[in-house]
């Protein structure tokens, strides 16, 4: 503060303190990453943030809970087989998840909106495109990570089973054949299950309201499906029941690997699609995966404006 005299000059008040500081700013001279560098990162953040790593314990808890149940079941099977030295496993490899899949259903529903839906809540979208960064990538590297996590949570018991088939002695061609295969088939479900997930995540910021739409389209078509297709089969209309079951995630799945994989049908009538109906069964499974892409990005075009 100052005070003005008569004569036109001002003089610093009395125990005035300002200063000027030269805090040092300088310019970045260091190597310049890029895009894909930014990509990564947030691939790596977000995959970890899938199962609470990095963030609080209380985030850790339901996604590395979810993993236990879905390993347990295999361990107590492959604990059975062990002793009672049975010359097969009592679960195909690739009806696992299909068993399980109100689990993952649940890990979707959970961690999907944890994905996305805080950036939506907290607006920080718009500060990644800041950055060398673009729609594009941010979508790709949600959509990757979220897959990857469903993998992980898919295939870790099924690599439990395999492992435990090999330690109980069952024949080592059939058992890596059946692995295969159940890998294949997770992998679909992942991708699927992903896009499906982080769309509907991606229209409300609210956690709570994601994780209670995610849940209701993921259960209700499966629930929905699964009685048409039991009222079909019982009416004696078998033929329409390979059709209904391309109407809900699960049932897509089930359909490809029971028309290309080997897998045993989880229909009513326990007879999956033919060869020619399986094959709509994937070309519809890949149509919803691009879809859901697609649908990712023209949101966070509008969303990163």
């Amino acid at each position: 503060m100052a005070v003005e005299h008569s004569t036109g000059t001002s003089t610093p008040a009395p125990g005035d303190q300002t200063r000027i500081h030269n805090i040092g700013y300088r310019s970045y001279d260091g190597p310049r990453l890029g895009r894909a560098y930014a990509r990564r990162s947030l691939y790596s953040q977000s995959l970890r943030g899938s199962y609470g790593l990095g963030r609080s314990v209380k985030s850790k808890v339901l996604p590395m809970l979810l993993f236990v149940v879905m390993c347990v079941p295999a361990a107590i099977m492959v604990a059975v087989a062990v002793a009672t030295k049975a010359n097969a496993l009592p679960l195909d490899y690739t009806r696992y998840a299909i068993v399980m899949q109100a689990v993952i259903s649940l890990y979707v529903a959970s961690q999907a909106p944890q994905s996305v839906s805080r950036d939506l809540r907290f607006k920080t979208v718009p500060l990644y495109f800041s950055r060398p960064i673009e729609t594009a990538d941010y979508v790709r590297a949600k959509f990757a990570a979220l897959a990857s996590a469903l993998f992980v949570l898919t295939a870790a018991p099924l690599l439990v089973l395999y492992v435990g088939a090999l330690l109980a002695k069952l024949d080592f061609a059939d058992q890596t054949k059946g692995f295969a295969q159940g890998l294949v088939s997770v992998t679909l479900l992942s991708l699927l299950f992903a896009g499906i997930g982080l769309v509907i995540a991606s229209f409300t910021p609210r956690r709570g309201f994601g994780i209670a739409a995610v849940i209701a389209v993921l259960t209700i078509t499966y629930g929905a499906v699964s009685t048409l297709q039991a009222i079909a089969d019982a009416q004696g209309s078998g033929d329409a029941v390979p059709w209904i079951g391309l109407f809900s995630p699960i049932t897509l799945v089930d359909g490809v690997q029971s028309a290309f994989l080997g897998a045993t049908s989880a229909s009513p009538s326990g007879v999956g699609p033919s060869n020619a109906e399986g094959i709509v069964y994937v070309v519809v499974a890949l149509g919803v995966i691009a879809a859901s892409y697609a649908l990712l990005m023209r949101r966070y075009k509008k969303v990163g404006l």
